[in-house]
């Protein structure tokens, strides 16, 4: 077979001389986008990570490969490309036997990032417990690969499409970590506040590096969630965003819309409902928890006394 896996020499050069890097998810790009909006939102992210001093690396699949480091043209291929297939966990081998381009969610591009060596990812909200769970068992394989890999994840808590109280338990039994980054609750991803509680909170990039480096000398093999707020002027209103969640859920279960069809299906009608105002928080929030997540991993190389910058992207 042709190689499944790939590292771009940049990445793998910057992983082994402790340098700071990001992995970047490219399903919320392929897909959570419609075009050209997302490659605004995927030149925001790379703006964001190498402003302040680390690496963006794209994940992606390409033609088969799951790739660690797109260069822009390919970025490009998945923010436009008419069939990328949205990759997770359970399809990144079929992807790869069919030699399939796809877009990595959040548990596919933690495997790869840590693969690669790769300790922080940012996203903007991870999956999780779905609302009405005891009839449909819906859970995110995020939750899951989050409790057995170990990437630190900066995201703006999980979508609010989610059963988010139930969540929160979901993690708290895999043994994950949930850290607020200058926030003492878990924020409801459009929504700053849940008005759920955090166990443990950081004020800034020093103490989450400290925290990376503490779970990884110990050993533990999970990952860790840095909720990271939305800034306030881009946050939505709870009542606004909990109306269109709910006319969203009642159309989906009319439709028959399960599976992983579910999350895409609820945030287009989310975004339907509010005009595009979620959309443009949902963009806002990526480049938020990029910049977050590059400061993080520029404070975690310093403890390695490794800081070198990246070079800038070309074009």
């Amino acid at each position: 077979m042709e190689p499944v896996f790939e590292i771009a020499e940049e990445v793998r050069d910057s992983v082994a001389s402790g340098a700071p890097v990001v992995a970047l998810e490219t399903t919320a790009i392929a897909h959570g986008f419609p075009s050209p909006g997302s490659l605004e939102v995927a030149s925001g992210l790379d703006r964001a990570v190498r402003g302040r001093g680390a690496l963006p690396a794209f994940v992606g699949v390409l033609a088969g490969t799951v790739t660690v480091g797109l260069e822009w043209a390919q970025v490009e291929r998945l923010a436009t490309g008419d069939d990328v297939m949205k990759v997770s966990r359970r399809d990144l081998a079929a992807a790869a036997a069919a030699k399939r381009d796809g877009a990595t969610t959040v548990a596919a591009t933690m495997i790869a990032a840590a693969r690669a060596g790769i300790q922080v990812f940012a996203t903007g909200g991870i999956g999780g417990v779905h609302r009405g769970v005891e009839e449909t068992l819906d859970v995110s394989a995020d939750l899951e690969e989050l409790g057995r890999t170990p990437v630190a994840v900066v995201c703006a808590g999980a979508k609010s499409i989610l059963d988010l109280p139930r969540t929160m338990e979901y993690l708290e039994t895999r043994g994950v970590p949930v850290v607020g980054y200058g926030t003492g609750e878990l924020p409801a991803f459009y929504v700053r506040e849940s008005g759920i509680p955090v166990p443990h909170r950081v004020e800034d990039a020093a103490a989450a590096a400290r925290l990376i480096a503490a779970q990884r000398a110990l050993g533990l093999t999970a990952g860790i969630v840095l909720a990271n707020p939305l800034p306030k002027g881009e946050a939505l209103e709870e009542e606004r965003i909990e109306a269109a969640i709910g006319s969203a859920i009642r159309s989906a279960r009319t439709a028959g819309i399960g599976g992983k069809e579910l999350t895409p299906y609820l945030l287009d009608r989310v975004a339907e409902a509010t005009g595009g105002d979620s959309l443009r928080a949902n963009a806002a929030l990526l480049v938020n928890n990029a910049g977050a997540a590059a400061e993080i991993a520029v404070a975690l190389a310093a403890l390695g006394e490794q800081n070198a910058a990246p070079r800038p992207r070309d074009g």
